[in-house]
């Protein structure tokens, strides 16, 4: 399944084919509107050489690669502290499942195991990982028994609360109509 969540072809090649990629999109997805935060491991590819690897990044300067996050245009609003969370994602996924971000999930038993697994990960929260549970589930068919119910409201079907709902424009637009209508929604509580 092709993932179209930046609508730039070659980024969203790089999220299709890789799942660090894709786990390192959904850790910048913060503070920034989502296309941006998912163009960010292709940008890091490029200035890397053209590859993303947990291993190079956990093993890279910390200054040099917060300069990497850094140079204009900049991955992140907030590249010093995004820089240093890719690197402990990096070194955690190194360190937990030799750097492969698909062994993850390769062998969760069900869907709150996979949940368990994702919110260890450095920068990962509750809804984080739901959310990038559902985004596995709906188009990594990354499927382990009660994924829907693990990743909670981001699990359902036929909805567009979350980057796991953006497939192509369309979707990317009522996503970010939603988000908007959640935001104006929790001001007026």
């Amino acid at each position: 399944m092709r993932i179209q969540l930046t609508q730039e072809a070659r980024a969203d090649e790089l999220l299709t084919r890789d799942p660090f990629a894709l786990l390192v999109g959904m850790l910048l997805d913060q503070q920034v509107p989502m296309e941006w935060a998912f163009t960010g491991p292709r940008t890091i590819a490029d200035r890397m050489g053209g590859e993303l690897s947990a291993e190079a990044i956990a093993e890279s300067d910390p200054e040099a690669f917060a300069g990497l996050l850094s140079a204009k245009p900049a991955v992140h609003r907030y590249p010093g502290s995004m820089a240093k969370r890719v690197q402990q994602l990096a070194a955690y996924l190194v360190e937990h499942y030799d750097g492969s971000a698909e062994a993850l999930w390769r062998d969760a038993r069900d869907g709150d195991e996979l949940l368990r697994r994702l919110m260890d990960l450095p920068g990962f929260g509750k809804q984080k990982a739901q959310i990038f549970l559902a985004l596995l589930g709906k188009q990594r068919e990354v499927r382990p028994p009660g994924w829907r119910e693990a990743a909670g409201p981001y699990g359902e079907d036929a909805v567009f609360r979350s980057v796991a709902d953006v497939v192509d424009g369309d979707s990317l637009a009522k996503v970010r109509t939603a988000k908007q209508e959640a935001k104006r929604a929790a001001k007026r509580k």
